[in-house]
């Protein structure tokens, strides 16, 4: 069934997204929104143009009041208290349909009484809820201090919210069980989109010798426990990736590992193509990095929690491994250097998330909950 489609005598839509600063999973998602939505307007709290794609800034986007605080777009995380206020100050009005885009705060919004919300949420936002204690855990005592009544507040707020959405679609089955939990609310799910077509596998005897981990170099990601693996077997890693971590993962690189830091696409695109296997410790909401892996022809070493056992099948596209110990990692790359690579199983594995059948999935979802005529 095709998308919606807006034209003169159609909807009006408004896409809202918790900050524009870089382009990620979540922003590739939006994109494809806005493909579907051309005349689509976008609210979000940060933007930074130059870091967006030209798809996303095609679009008209109007910002709430964290844009007019200082470093809006290096300083967004520490406006997290008042964004629940500047959400509700949004005029929505006129609006037929609503599209939030939740992992920060995004479906706090007041839609118009006859308007169809719909939250497309990444996750509950982690930092308050499934992953609070670790975030309190790392801080210093003041900032725990802090955060103990700032994280009460938007917790209650973030649960009473859930209360402005009409639908809820879980970008995974594994955010879907979050939701229930968190949010006591259903929801479908729809795979976030993978630019299948963007990636160049090459004949499976290229592959070289040297194994490639990808994503933002965070702490929940576990790159430390990567690179201290391949450190001790004495295997070629290659990091790519900028994040908070990017130094001191640089400091532990022993001989063997290079950190390259963040890279252009098309230095990614050859990574991908070229080694032996993409290693992915973290535990993720979803995790776009693992089909990208595998929409280059490579299969995947993953952590056997959250997302990756959704994206990853066992034996076709690639291998878990049980624990997020050194131990478990270097059985892991044991049993992948003798993994028999499929490379016809595994690119067909990775079109089943391409972006055509999410536009495909979202629209199915849409016509079924818009009134009847909506679309005329």
């Amino acid at each position: 069934m095709p998308a919606p489609q807006i034209g003169r005598r159609g909807l009006r839509v408004a896409l809202i997204h918790y900050w524009l600063v870089t382009m990620r999973g979540g922003e590739k998602v939006l994109e494809s929104l806005c493909r579907m939505f051309p005349d689509a307007d976008i609210f979000t709290h940060a933007y930074k143009p130059e870091a967006i794609s030209p798809v996303i800034r095609r679009h008209r986007v109007t910002t709430t009041f964290i844009s007019r605080l200082p470093q809006p777009e290096k300083r967004y995380r520490s406006y997290l208290p008042l964004m629940p206020l500047a959400l509700e100050q949004l005029d929505l009005r006129g609006y037929d349909l609503v599209i939030s885009c939740e992992a920060g705060p995004a479906k706090g919004i007041i839609p118009a009484p006859d308007a169809l919300h719909v939250c497309y949420c990444h996750s509950p936002m982690r930092y308050v809820w499934n992953m609070y204690h670790d975030y309190r855990d790392r801080s210093g005592r003041l900032k725990q201090m802090a955060m103990v009544p700032l994280t009460h507040y938007i917790r209650n707020w973030d649960a009473v919210s859930a209360m402005r959405v009409d639908k809820f679609i879980a970008n995974s089955e594994n955010v879907r069980r979050r939701i229930a939990r968190y949010y006591e609310r259903d929801a479908a799910v729809v795979y976030p989109p993978v630019s299948t077509e963007d990636f160049t596998p090459l004949a499976p005897d290229a592959a070289e010798d040297f194994y490639l981990m990808v994503g933002e170099l965070v702490s929940y990601k576990r790159p430390d426990l990567a690179v201290a693996a391949f450190n001790r077997l004495g295997r070629r890693l290659i990091v790519i990736g900028g994040g908070e971590m990017l130094e001191q993962i640089r400091r532990m690189a022993g001989p063997t590992v290079t950190v390259l830091g963040p890279q252009p696409f098309d230095v990614l695109r050859d990574h991908y193509a070229r080694c032996r296997a993409l290693v992915f410790p973290g535990e993720e909401d979803f995790g776009i990095v693992p089909l990208e892996a595998m929409a280059s022809g490579r299969p995947v070493l993953a952590f056997a929690r959250g997302g990756a056992l959704e994206t990853v099948t066992e034996g076709v596209s690639g291998l878990f491994f049980d624990t997020q110990s050194e131990e478990s990692i270097l059985d892991g790359v044991e049993r992948m250097d003798r993994f028999k690579v499929d490379q016809p199983a595994i690119l067909a594995h990775s079109r089943e998330f391409s972006e055509p059948l999410f536009r495909a999935r979202m629209g199915d979802l849409l016509n079924q909950w818009l009134p009847a005529g909506a679309m005329k």
